[in-house]
């Protein structure tokens, strides 16, 4: 299996190093905490939309015979804190999609799905997905979680993503799940209280980084209680990469994937089987473009952006479907 794709956040590069560092990296946005003054990422303004509201009814697993509208899912149960959740709204199948989580930006006609950083607000009238980083701190947040709760090695130094400067958040026991999941919680609440429709939270791969200190259950023991807050919301919640956990889609809540790359890697396939194909698809280069369109053009929404993720009139800024 190639190794995981990671993705870019736009948002969040700070000097000209770390840009010629990143330009060969997959593309993706930033999430911040709440306690800190966030950033808004390039080209992203705007006043939040009015709250969500209930969705109607259906099972999460059912495919839908209609791809040209959409259709919501049962929830997993929630924590015992958490309201009694309503049914969600999934991302419409087969539809088009564009992720401007570096910068928001009118859609081009034709989409009807849009991915945007948290910071951002969503784009009327269409769906949208509320992106957050929700595995790791940010390198200029680190400092605002509480030092118990960055994952720590046999020498107590913080374990560290090398590639994004980003330290993993300690989700290895119940105790430090829930308190994370605290904090990510209120990023969730504030996409649900500007009109959000889902959540892709970022680096549910992070325990394939922790040197061995995190496993596969904590990832989905974690993801698991973000799914009930977002469903406890009214948000859908979906699954960003990590094919290998694919199976675990209904033990962990998710409704719904995020796929970068899943052309260029071959991958899209086990994406549509576990998530009926009720996926969203990103390809940095034009031969993952044309493989996965081959394969999913009619089934999937695929769009081709560039790793920077950048916002039109950027020199850098690529988007195609075809």
């Amino acid at each position: 299996m190639p190794p995981v794709k990671r993705a870019l956040r736009a948002g969040v590069l700070g000097t000209a190093t770390a840009l010629a560092g990143l330009l060969a990296l997959a593309g993706c946005g930033s999430g911040k905490d709440t306690d800190a003054s966030p950033k808004t990422p390039r080209g992203t303004t705007g006043a939040p939309a009015p709250s969500s509201k209930p969705k109607p009814s259906r099972t999460a697993d059912e495919p839908s015979a209609d791809s040209g509208k959409r259709s919501s899912g049962s929830p997993e149960p929630t924590r015992g804190s958490d309201p009694k959740p309503t049914a969600v709204e999934l991302p419409p199948l087969h539809a088009g999609f564009d992720y401007q989580i570096g910068g928001a930006y009118p859609p081009a006609p034709g989409v009807r799905i849009v991915s945007r950083d948290r910071s951002s607000s969503p784009a009327p009238g269409l769906y949208n997905i509320c992106y957050v980083n929700a595995f790791q701190a940010q390198p200029e947040e680190r400092g605002q979680w509480p030092a118990d709760l960055l994952l720590r090695d046999a020498d107590g130094k913080v374990v560290v993503d090398k590639d994004w400067d980003e330290a993993l958040l300690d989700i290895s026991t119940p105790d430090k799940r829930r308190r994370v999941a605290a904090r990510v919680d209120r990023w969730i609440d504030a996409c649900a209280d500007k009109g959000f429709d889902a959540i892709e939270p970022d680096n549910y791969d992070s325990y394939t980084r922790s040197r061995k200190l995190l496993t596969a259950d904590d990832a989905t023991a974690f993801i698991s209680l973000l799914s009930a807050r977002a469903h406890a919301r009214h948000l859908a919640i979906g699954q960003k990469n990590t094919v290998e956990l694919s199976g675990a889609r209904s033990r962990a809540g998710l409704d719904f994937a995020v796929a970068e790359e899943c052309g260029e890697y071959d991958e899209c396939g086990e994406y549509a089987k576990a998530f009926h194909d009720r996926v969203v698809v990103i390809e940095y280069t034009d031969s993952g473009l044309r493989k996965a369109r081959a394969a999913y053009g009619n089934r999937l929404s695929i769009v081709r952006r560039d790793v920077l993720v950048s916002t039109p009139g950027n020199a850098d800024y690529v988007r195609r479907t075809r």
